[in-house]
């Protein structure tokens, strides 16, 4: 007789409440040491990667010591050909040939590789009372106050007349000097003090010192700003009016560190969304001959809304699945209508000291897993595409099956805020897409924090995608 007693409601309860999901406990050992072995390799592509253009550069060097070529259309590829598309250096498509090529659709993992940040203005140099400054145009959703008081460098291309472009990288070795925008001291801040947060920062404020010392001559003025554009055309070879056809950002100088005694996050400028351009990027690499062709984007302009010729909004992913599928024989359409995509976009991780902001049934968690987003948009859910039953239980059993950790999450509380992805983007081309990325705390901060088994698990989701 078995005398183990049983208790109905208890059975009940775990038969039809929501599961306890695996958490870090459960991972073994040898798991941990793998998230963290990977996160190695992302702290040299976060801290090369400040803009769109260095995440490109970077990822084409990754993506050819593995064997990925330049993509050639009309020719006809193999399973287990691995190509690439670099768009106008801001954004990249990397494609590994499946046995079923695209005739069934293919396996998408897109994320963006521009992060909030400051541009120059097209005409930025000016001296005023001894000092040399530039004038700036804020790039995406910052908080202005977070990017004062700080060390910065610049990154760009400066396009010349004579068709030759300038790369240029200035103030990330501690050799060389850095920019900063200045902030004013709290013995003469009282007035600022009382003005509400979103009008005590101008943007037309965020000004850069970018020199001190004048020029040796005798004339009439502006010497520091000629000093200045003296050490940049014997650097560059730049005129002030090569500023006009340059793009040049101004970006945190430090490197990513771990964070915590534990050392489990890492805290870093760019996150937002280059933990889930790194995972995607890898998990293209490590691919070897898929069943349905797999291709990661990693776009551009997500922060400023995806439009333009390197943003979403464009076309360029459609054109190459029309050229994959071309060579194959296959209507285009007919195999962008197949396919399925996990927009790779983070989530804003549950943070204790701003819990009011949250609603902590629906958020996501740091070091919980990877997170997924079944919709984002703002309100009434306005901007964004809201995936299907169908694809989100898709999703989840992959997840499941793979023994990766995840979760889902919200962006914040009903009708705080909100925010969109490039989801809805691919889900206009009659696409299946669901965002499923990193959880993030202090996102869109100079330096944001994220856990290092989240970021590993999101490079298993992709990986695991692009094997079905």
């Amino acid at each position: 007789m078995d005398m183990k007693e049983t208790n109905p409601v208890k059975e009940l309860k775990e038969k039809l409440f929501i599961s306890s999901k695996p958490g870090f406990q459960e991972l073994t050992a040898e798991e941990v040491a793998k998230a963290d072995e990977f996160c190695e390799g992302y702290k040299q592509f976060l801290d090369y990667s400040r803009t769109e253009r260095d995440a490109v550069k970077y990822s084409i060097e990754i993506a050819e010591a593995e064997g990925f070529t330049e993509f050639v259309p009309d020719k006809v590829y193999q399973p287990g050909d691995r190509v690439y598309v670099n768009n106008r250096n801001k954004a990249l498509m990397l494609a590994v040939i499946g046995k079923k090529g695209v005739s069934e659709g293919v396996n998408l993992s897109i994320a963006h590789i521009d992060s909030p940040r400051i541009d120059l203005k097209p005409n930025p140099l000016y001296e005023a009372n001894g000092l040399a400054l530039f004038k700036t145009h804020y790039y995406g959703g910052i908080r202005k106050y977070q990017w004062l008081a700080m060390p910065l460098a610049l990154h760009g291309v400066v396009a010349k007349t004579d068709g030759t472009v300038v790369d240029i990288r200035f103030g990330d070795d501690e050799s060389e000097p850095c920019l900063c925008i200045t902030d004013l001291l709290p013995h003469l801040a009282q007035e600022q003090a009382e003005k509400p947060l979103r009008k005590a920062f101008n943007g037309e404020d965020l000004n850069v010192i970018v020199g001190s010392r004048p020029y040796d001559a005798e004339d009439e003025g502006e010497l520091v700003k000629l000093n200045v554009l003296s050490i940049l055309n014997k650097k560059y070879g730049i005129t002030e009016n090569d500023f006009l056809s340059a793009e040049l950002c101004l970006v945190p100088t430090y490197k990513t560190r771990d964070v915590g005694f534990d050392g489990g996050l890492m805290g870093g400028y760019g996150h937002d969304d280059k933990c889930c351009a790194y995972p995607a990027l890898m998990a293209a690499v490590d691919t070897k001959i898929p069943e349905r062709t797999a291709i990661t984007v990693l776009c551009d302009k997500e922060e400023t809304g995806s439009d333009g010729n390197t943003g979403m909004q464009s076309d360029y992913l459609r054109y190459f699945i029309y050229d994959l599928a071309k060579a194959e024989g296959v209507d285009g359409w007919r195999a962008i209508s197949k396919s399925r995509c996990l927009s790779a976009d983070v989530n804003a991780a549950f943070d204790p000291t701003y819990a009011s902001c949250f609603e902590a049934k629906n958020s996501s968690f740091a070091g919980e897993g990877v997170v997924i987003s079944k919709y984002t948009g703002h309100g009434g859910k306005g901007g964004t595409s809201d995936a299907s039953a169908e694809f989100m239980g898709e999703i989840r059993t992959m997840l499941e099956e793979n023994n990766i950790l995840w979760q889902v999450g919200e962006l914040g509380r009903v009708d705080l805020g909100g925010g969109g992805t490039i989801a809805k983007y691919v889900a206009n081309m009659n696409v299946d897409v669901v965002d499923l990325g990193v959880p993030v705390l202090s996102m869109h901060a100079p330096f944001e924090l994220i856990s290092k088994i989240d970021i590993y698990m999101a490079y298993r989701a992709f990986y695991a995608l692009f094997q079905g």
